[in-house]
């Protein structure tokens, strides 16, 4: 059965008496490189995945809106009066009351509905499982309703920023939204343009899932975020037209060593990151794979040593697959403190690699990774059935 008919099929084993539901679909999506840019305005290069969150929905006469999480196993559900009063309880329904009350905030409605909400992007690996849910959610509720793509990846990035409690940047609802199937998108976080990356197929990009996230990876996030803004205070002591990091330069960086570490580590990450972002896609687009595995690296050791969002699992799968033959390069994604690490294979050597890396991790860490292959798929949208 296709994957369409088995979420509708589904959905109506929750909700038995509903009329047939539509379909949305929404991608996870991976960055290739340029960690840690997108809320200082700077450059990303992610990949929407053929992981995704999946939506079906159905009108209900009830005046309520019902939700159902298949990977919960737990349905939730509130009056529709008293969605625009409820507060953040810090579980995965925050995304979802977050994104109905951004809806409501534009000034449209949300009907009564039964919502089913089935997701195959995995949770705290780094692959956006909360912004493809967020977008999933905001297609489901609108309906229908005409809102432009933009429009669309903000509203759940406000979600997430103003109700979930985290400060995160636009990479992740963007990508989602945007994505094209068989290219990156080299993303500007500052005008919110994007141009598709045709990537090589001499190379498979394989995702692995430490299997851990550390508590720190919370906290540290919003550490970092603050420790960027006060770097740019900074920096404008001396240059009054910088507005963020993504003004500045490598020569203005070294300027902070006369403030306390580690502002000049965190800025010089950010600045250096970027660079990085326009010379992988330059390799990418000029089909050199060792650069761009190079690239890679550089980003890794950047985030594991000046950013420090890196952690030992992290590190293992990275330094490990550098071991390994037909490797051209290895990062970790994501926020950092766990989730997975990306990797740049030649075709050829794929089935190799995943039984070392498994069995290395394995041995080390009593604990199987899982291991995905990225391709880039097609961003956010209806599913006709």
């Amino acid at each position: 059965m296709r994957a369409d008919k088995q979420i509708s099929s589904r959905f109506h084993e929750v909700f038995p008496d509903s009329a047939q539901p539509r379909l949305w679909r929404a991608p996870g999506r991976v960055n290739l490189i340029g960690e840690h840019t997108d809320y200082n305005l700077g450059l990303v290069c992610p990949i929407a995945l053929d992981l995704a969150c999946f939506s079906a929905s159905a009108a209900n006469p009830d005046g309520i809106l019902r939700v159902y999480s298949q990977n919960r196993s737990e349905l939730r559900e509130w009056p529709l009066e008293a969605i625009a009063r409820c507060s953040p309880t810090g579980g995965w329904a925050d995304y979802v009351v977050g994104v109905a009350q951004q809806i409501l905030r534009l000034g449209k409605t949300i009907a009564p509905r039964n919502l089913y909400i089935e997701s195959t992007v995995p949770e705290g690996s780094g692959l956006s499982s909360s912004a493809a849910l967020e977008v999933a959610v905001a297609l489901a509720l609108l309906d229908g309703e005409n809102l432009a793509p933009l429009e669309l990846a903000l509203l759940a990035q406000r979600a997430e920023n103003e109700f979930a409690g985290t400060p995160c940047g636009i990479m992740d609802q963007y990508c989602s939204v945007f994505g094209e199937e068989q290219a990156a998108l080299k993303i500007d976080c500052r005008n919110l343009s994007h141009t598709g990356v045709r990537l090589p197929d001499s190379v498979a990009i394989l995702a692995v899932n430490t299997m851990v996230k550390h508590e720190l990876g919370q906290s540290v996030y919003g550490q970092r975020v603050a420790e960027c803004a006060a770097a740019v205070e900074t920096i404008q002591s001396r240059h009054t037209d910088v507005s963020s990091l993504r003004d500045t330069t490598l020569e203005m960086v070294t300027e902070l060593s006369a403030v306390p570490e580690p502002l000049e580590r965190r800025a010089r990450h950010v600045v250096s990151e970027n660079l990085r972002v326009e010379s992988f896609v330059f390799a990418a687009c000029a089909g050199d794979l060792q650069s761009m595995g190079r690239l890679f690296v550089e980003s890794h050791r950047s985030l594991q040593h000046d950013y420090e969002v890196s952690c030992e699992e992290l590190d293992f799968l990275v330094d490990t697959a550098l071991s390994l033959p037909g490797v051209w390069g290895a990062r970790m994604t994501g926020g950092g403190f766990g989730g997975c690490t990306m990797n740049l294979v030649n075709p050829a050597y794929t089935a190799a690699f995943r039984e070392r890396i498994a069995a290395a991790y394995c041995r080390r860490y009593q604990t199987e990774p899982q291991i995905y292959e990225c391709r880039p798929s097609a961003g956010a949208g209806a599913i006709v059935l």
